[in-house]
């Protein structure tokens, strides 16, 4: 799978743009602020439908400007797919497809796969649940559309369930049959969450272990544990006994929203024990366990992302990347960094094709090829 080209109008720092690809690495280099990885996200942006980053939609488009678009073509064994994804203020998102709007904006995810990795991925280990298991929740919806679909109906029966225990409480009412509706509701898709996450990890974590061997060059045992309320217990027992909880709290209490994902080493948790570097390897060797994955699944290699991770790792983990590069692990890569000359000197002696761009406060041009 390749992007051939990307157009940008009133994109974050971007008033226009017009980019086209090599098939096999493209760099991005500029300052800090200059708006390289605004191009990553604008990329992100044709897979997911989404920024990478937190935030809403609407702070996507430029300032000053009413609305943003982004669009794309993509070749997939050599079939043409042109995306765009436009949002005017006031308005909802579009997204479409061949210029075909789709209905459902989830009809779009996993078509065209992407693996970012960044400097904020160590907010893995150190935030909270629900960082790991957007991560989880967006991997696997890549993967599998049933379990996106699953995903998107607990999250809006959840949300009515919660709606409806604020109601309860702001109008010093309670209506059990209402509530016991939703928990009926709710239940299977709950269930089917949890059974889907520990089937997928049974084969992630094998594959995860691996990379983190091979990018560390270390001995120590690395692990992920899926934590979940619901391990071992009735779904809709455990809403029963919460439910007076949930009635003085205002809000669900128990069920897969609540679960975690335990980031482990030789056995200890991996925010306290691990060093900086060993953190750095955990998140990286998950990353490469989730190419691998969608790279066996899907059987065309996602597109992956590099922000900034010359400026953020030791020689060693660059080396093992590269490695990596220079063995076609991967397919099409986009970089950026700060050092035209650190990062031609990084990919000397690669045999694939480099396109080098230069970004300057929102403006972009070609500055040559290997």
């Amino acid at each position: 799978m390749l992007l051939e080209n990307l157009s940008l109008l009133f994109f974050k720092n971007y008033e226009e743009a017009a980019l086209s690809f090599s098939e096999h690495i493209n760099c991005f280099i500029g300052d800090n602020g200059s708006g390289k990885t605004n191009l990553l996200d604008a990329i992100h942006y044709l897979s997911m439908t989404k920024s990478a980053f937190p935030g809403t939609d609407a702070q996507s488009i430029k300032q000053g400007e009413d609305f943003f678009m982004v669009k794309g073509r993509f070749d997939v064994a050599a079939n043409k797919h042109t995306v765009q994804v436009s949002l005017k203020q006031g308005q909802k998102k579009t997204v479409t497809h061949n210029k075909a709007l789709y209905e459902k904006i989830s009809d779009h995810i996993g078509r065209f796969p992407v693996v970012l990795i960044s400097p904020y991925d160590t907010d893995l280990i150190r935030e909270g649940s629900e960082e790991r298991r957007k991560y989880f929740d967006s991997l696997m919806s890549q993967l599998d559309h049933v379990y996106l679909e699953q995903l998107i109906q607990y999250n809006y029966l959840l949300k009515q369930r919660n709606s409806l225990l604020k109601q309860f409480a702001e109008r010093h009412y309670y209506d059990r049959d209402y509530l016991q509706i939703l928990n009926e509701q709710l239940v299977p898709f709950g269930e089917e969450l949890v059974q889907a996450r520990q089937r997928f990890l049974q084969d992630f974590v094998p594959i995860f272990q691996k990379h983190y061997h091979h990018i560390s060059d270390s001995h120590e045992e690395v692990s992920l544990t899926y934590k979940s309320q619901l391990e071992g217990h009735d779904f809709a027992q455990k809403l029963q006994q919460a439910e007076r909880k949930d009635l003085a709290l205002q809000r669900t209490t128990v069920g897969p929203h609540k679960d975690d994902l335990v980031f482990l080493m030789d056995g200890n948790p991996v925010k306290s024990f691990g060093s900086q570097g060993q953190q750095k390897s955990y998140v990286i060797a998950l990353k490469l366990a989730h190419f691998e994955v969608m790279d066996q699944r899907q059987h065309h290699k996602p597109l992956l992302l590099l922000d900034d991770i010359f400026d953020r790792l030791d020689e060693k983990r660059i080396t093992k990347l590269m490695q990596m590069v220079a063995a076609h692990t991967f397919g099409q890569i986009f970089l950026t960094d700060t050092h035209l000359e650190r990062t031609d000197k990084i990919l000397e002696g690669l045999s694939e094709s480099i396109r080098r761009f230069e970004v300057k406060e929102g403006e972009v041009k070609v500055i040559g090829e290997l």
